[in-house]
């Protein structure tokens, strides 16, 4: 299982460089001198759509590869072991309470700078 999820970490850090670069790579679409002065497609809002080159379409591969990715290790993550039954947070108090002795002096008598609570005594009336 820790084999699968460090192939799946291996290949999410790969498909974040490899999208990283491929962005930093592509010229943005407004990028043109002419088209900060009118020049260029100016019926379109952002441009000519055109058909997508190979580095948009290996970038959209890379973020597709990187999202299922995220899955997986969020799957991965998540799934607990069959035997426990309970959460972690139950499984870490079982052990401190079954190995206090029974005359152990008050929570608050173990932690330093703490004073712990005077008994109470009924009030008579």
């Amino acid at each position: 299982m820790q084999v699968m999820m460090n192939i799946v970490l291996l290949l999410q850090m790969a498909a974040a460089v490899a999208m990283i670069g491929l962005v930093l790579v592509q010229q943005g679409k407004g990028a043109d001198m002419g088209a900060s002065f009118g020049g260029g497609a100016s019926g379109s809002l952002f441009g000519a759509t055109g058909s997508a080159n190979f580095l948009s379409r290996s970038t959209a591969v890379a973020a597709t590869v990187f999202f299922l990715c995220t899955l997986a290790l969020a799957y991965f993550g998540n799934l607990r072991p069959q035997d426990s039954g309970s959460s972690i947070l139950d499984r870490a108090a079982a052990p401190v309470a079954a190995s206090a002795p029974a005359s152990a002096a008050p929570a608050a008598a173990q932690i330093p700078g703490l004073v712990a609570p005077a008994a109470s005594v009924p009030a008579s009336r």
